[in-house]
């Protein structure tokens, strides 16, 4: 939030608070350049420094005011101290300006003195590491070595000089570390130090929680310069005098005799080592709960006792420190300086080889590179070490840095994909107290192109998480304004993000805004695969907020656009088709199916690049549709024939079906086959012919040996059961029904009158069973006197005693050599030729006829009831006819 928001929210919390530190910096100068807020910790030699939290007039930026009150000086027995102490606190704080690094506190302003006060500003502070620790919550502000029972009025002295002292802050209390937070500390207090050792050639000589500060950022800043002893460049590995910690000077004007090195106490002189002995003891104490390993209470006499037991110590506390810490940390507690070691070898051991640290490491010197790898940082490394990073290091320590470079138009496009992250992950509290502010500056801020493309393609994640009435004033003028934009990608991004948001959108603004923007953009692109994709998946999604007839008017026609045969863009076509076909409140016609949709989809069905799958559903949509289509138009056709009046409606189907319009092809007679035999050589059938005259050969059939149509027809019926009597030779009467005259062999005439026989009635029926193949027609002849005699002449055999009834039927000689078989009327004919009537089924019932025939080509002939024929016929059975030569 802007520092001057910050500020008035905890100004108006806590007003007496406020008016109290105003009282207190009265008279300095630095409340000119600063607004002082409320006290939040504390830090310096005895937590003299008091740090107000506070914003810079000129620009509203957040930062920390420290405040020295020099009456707390003046409560020691000796009037000098308070000079001392002044001294020593303002040299402090110039030597910090000298040093600039990430590790080291950076001073916002310069230290300002006035008559009760010292002040000056720094970076925002959350607590120091002895607030944080707390150890020190109890005993700090105890008078040394007073007891409770001692005299009553030491004891109400260091219970004034206590309650004088500001007390650890609440927040401090509550904080936790987590292990992320102590690696990347003690790795930046190392960092710290290998600066001041190897580039700025000094000793700290006061490494103690109580010069260890933590920002609001979480990280972890070196202070306290007031006791630095710098070195001789050439002599770093050597050691150099200094004073120990002595009884007789203000314990305000000395380090912290707890975390002090052994040789500095025992010989008065210190080195580059020396800092790393205090450094392990910070460690050590962090792992402690809070309390150091040794606990002088500022007694040189129980510094030496305990210092005797170090070891023992530090070997019952390495099982609570992590395993690859130990090693290290036990060495940095030895007394023997030589074992130590140096804050450069320190940086490289495996405990802080770390893909998380070393994100956060190039995020707290982001500002030092370039615009390169600043970018290349926020979007690959910074991306891939979040998963690994505690959220509460999101918010604490990445988040502050983004914010930072949301003005900066250069790497805002980069900045942005890690705050998409945020984004998603962010609870709506985090987002509303955290982000929302941020975001309205990035909606209002002339961006980039590829940072405009990555707030549209998130907008979703976006509008989940902010308030109806933000999104209404501030996301959604910026969406629809993108369509204007004059770059493809811009464009495009906007249309996937109108598929994304479009239930936040109303239904005025798709209709009015969005549809004719969407149509805008695939008319400039609509030969791009990419644009035509998402300009379809935007239609697929907002057409369900979109009037019927728009729809058909607007979609219909930008669907039949689309020429590019890409699978994915052919299956959404499909779909979009397919919700128009199903959802029947589009009211999509079979006439618009059948003359808009079919023409386009049939085909893709030919399209090579649709897998099996794809194939299928749009196979699927185009039966469906089809279906629909043949339902309609058969219901549509049959209303209107029943419309018709009657009984002219029924004479299309009556005349259609009737055996009058029944034209059959020429001799196309149901169950007739006809089987020819290859004929012999012309000598070999005139050979036959003269030897075969007989009775039966000249007087049957009525033509002479010599005849040129030498192959007759000779048929004998079996008749058994029959007396000698009736073995006569005579002409059935066969008679054909009316048909119809295209039917073979049909003949006018109505009704079949029955056959005369000696021995039956004019107008009795009898029916027979006719077997005429060839099998059994020379098995079964008949036995009478006539043909016996043909038998006794070796003409025909006698083959039963029942009476034969030899049907002939007249007909013209039958050309064996030809093709095609005719017959006509002959002598003992009723007029027409025996196929003919066969063909047009009204053939009359007979009784069984068989007969003898030399071998000739044959012509067989099966005869059933034509299915047309008159319904007072009988059935034909069958027939096998041989003709012989």
């Amino acid at each position: 939030m802007p520092a001057g928001t910050m500020f008035a929210k905890f100004k108006s919390t806590n007003v007496a608070a406020s008016t109290a530190t105003q009282a207190v910096a009265d008279g300095n100068p630095i409340t000119q350049y600063f607004e002082i807020g409320k006290p939040v910790a504390c830090a310096g030699p005895e937590l003299v420094w008091r740090i107000h939290d506070a914003y810079r007039k000129s620009d509203n930026k957040e930062c920390s005011v420290f405040i020295f009150e020099k009456k707390i000086a003046e409560k020691m027995h000796k009037p000098r101290r308070k000079e001392t102490i002044t001294e020593l606190l303002k040299s402090s704080v110039k030597t910090l300006e000298r040093f600039r690094h990430p590790r080291i506190l950076q001073i916002y302003h310069t230290v300002e003195e006035s008559a009760d006060t010292l002040a000056f500003a720094s970076e925002p502070i959350f607590a120091s590491l002895s607030n944080v620790l707390a150890f020190h919550e109890s005993k700090t502000y105890e008078a040394t070595n007073v007891a409770p029972a001692a005299g009553g009025a030491a004891a109400s002295q260091a219970q004034a000089a206590a309650n004088t002292l500001p007390q650890r802050p609440a927040h401090a209390k509550e904080y936790n570390f987590l292990d992320m937070e102590l690696k990347y500390g003690f790795l930046q207090l190392t960092e710290a130090l290998a600066y001041l050792h190897y580039s700025g050639h000094v000793i700290h000589r006061n490494v103690c929680p109580s010069s260890i500060l933590i920002t609001k950022r979480g990280i972890w800043k070196l202070a306290g310069m007031e006791y630095v002893e710098r070195m001789n460049e050439n002599d770093l590995n050597s050691s150099i005098p200094c004073p120990p910690w002595s009884n007789r000077v203000s314990k305000m004007a000395q380090p912290n005799l707890d975390f002090m090195a052994p040789e500095t106490q025992s010989t008065s002189k210190c080195s580059l080592l020396s800092d790393m002995f205090s450094l392990g003891m910070v460690i050590c104490a962090v792992f402690n709960n809070g309390r150091p390993l040794i606990q002088a209470g500022n007694s040189t006499s129980n510094y030496a006792k305990q210092m005797e037991t170090l070891d023992d110590l530090v070997h019952k506390l390495m099982p609570r420190l992590p395993i690859a810490l130990q090693e290290a940390t036990s060495r940095m507690a030895s007394r023997d300086a030589t074992a130590r070691p140096t804050a450069q070898l320190l940086q490289l051991i495996k405990y802080f080889i770390d893909t998380p640290i070393n994100a956060l490491k190039f995020l707290d010197v982001v500002n030092m590179k370039d615009t390169q790898q600043k970018s290349q940082f926020y979007k690959t490394t910074l991306i891939e070490a979040m998963p690994m990073i505690p959220r509460k290091l999101w918010w604490q320590n990445i988040w502050p840095m983004l914010k930072s470079e949301i003005n900066n138009n250069e790497v805002l496009a980069a900045v942005l994909q890690p705050v998409m992250l945020f984004v998603q992950e962010a609870t709506l509290t985090e987002y509303d107290t955290l982000m929302a502010a941020t975001m309205k500056v990035i909606y209002n801020t002339p961006k980039s192109i590829q940072a405009s493309v990555t707030i549209l393609e998130n907008l979703h994640l976006i509008i989940e998480k902010t308030k109806p009435e933000d999104v209404t004033t501030d996301i959604m003028p910026m969406l629809f304004y993108s369509f204007d934009g004059s770059t493809i990608q811009v464009q495009s991004a906007a249309v996937v993000a109108v598929a994304n948001v479009f239930d936040s959108i109303d239904e005025l603004s798709i209709r009015r805004m969005v549809l004719p923007k969407v149509k805008q953009v695939f008319e400039k692109n609509i030969t791009d695969p990419k644009i035509v994709q998402n300009v379809l998946m935007c239609i697929e999604r907002v057409m369900d907020r979109m009037e019927r007839a728009q729809v058909m008017d607007e979609v219909l026609p930008l669907l039949a656009n689309i020429r590019i045969p890409d699978p994915d863009i052919i299956m959404r076509t499909v779909r979009i088709y397919h919700k128009l076909f199903v959802d029947k409140t589009y009211g999509l016609t079979v006439e618009t199916m059948a003359t808009n949709v079919l023409p386009l989809l049939i085909p893709h069905t030919v399209n090579p690049s649709l897998n099996f799958e794809q194939y299928c559903y749009l196979l699927e949509v185009l039966q469906q549709m089809l279906e629909a289509i043949d339902r309609q138009q058969r219901n549509k056709l049959k209303l209107d024939n029943l419309s018709m009046a009657s009984p002219e409606r029924h004479r299309t189907l009556r005349h259609q079906f009737s055996t009058d319009n029944m034209n059959a092809p020429p001799f196309n007679i149901p169950n007739l086959r006809i089987d020819q035999r290859k004929t012999s050589s012309a000598e070999d059938m005139a050979r036959k012919n003269s030897g075969g005259s007989g009775m039966l050969g000249g007087w049957w059939f009525g033509c002479s040996p010599s005849s040129p149509d030498s192959n007759f027809l000779r048929v004998g019926n079996v008749f058994p059961n029959r007396r000698l009597s009736d073995n006569t030779l005579m002409t059935p009467k066969i008679r054909i029904a009316p048909s119809c005259a295209s039917s073979p062999g049909g003949t006018p005439g109505s009704g079949l009158p029955t056959r005369r026989h000696s021995s039956i009635g004019p107008q009795e029926r009898r029916g027979s069973t006719i077997n005429l193949s060839p099998p059994t027609l020379a098995r079964s002849m008949i036995k009478s006197p006539l043909l016996y005699s043909q038998k006794q002449g070796g003409s025909m055999p006698n083959t039963s005693s029942s009476v034969p009834f030899l049907l002939s039927s007249s007909m013209q000689s039958i050309r064996s050599r030809r093709q095609s078989t005719v017959l006509s009327s002959g002598p003992l004919g009723s007029g027409s030729g025996l196929l003919q009537q066969l063909g047009s089924g009204m053939v009359r019932q007979l009784t069984s006829v068989s007969g003898t025939v030399s071998p000739v080509p044959l012509l067989r002939v099966n005869g059933t009831r034509n299915s047309h024929s008159h319904s007072n016929v009988r059935k034909c059975p069958s027939l096998n006819i041989t003709f012989s030569q």
